[in-house]
């Protein structure tokens, strides 16, 4: 399975962006989907994340402003995020399990200026 990430940019703190990611070779189906980000200097954090029972879970950091959604029609998934601050700032990552392997898009810049 491989996925291909895109959507990041820069954008002023207040900003909107959507990222996208989408699958082939495989499908989402409903399998646990998440969006990762690594800021500068900091780890790779979990931001997002679809679990196999269909809930969500976000990171603290960005409840209120980030959703993520599946269109499976497509096989892409996608992290919409409002209101953004400089601290989003980082290369945001999807990431797929299916059948016991994780599988990583190769990351899109998001770059969100003060």
């Amino acid at each position: 399975v491989q996925l291909q990430a895109c959507g990041g940019g820069l954008v002023q703190a207040g900003g909107s962006l959507r990222l996208s990611c989408q699958a082939s070779g495989g499908t989402l189906g409903y399998n646990p989907i998440s969006w990762y980000r690594q800021s500068p200097g900091k780890q790779r954090e979990m931001v997002a994340s679809f679990r196999a029972d269909r809930s969500t879970t976000y990171a603290d950091s960005v409840k209120g402003r980030f959703n993520i959604s599946r269109d499976n029609r497509k096989n892409t998934m996608y992290l919409q995020m409002n209101s953004l601050k400089p601290e989003d700032t980082g290369v945001y990552y999807c990431k797929l399990v299916r059948v016991g392997r994780d599988y990583w898009g190769q990351g899109t810049l998001v770059t969100v200026s003060s």
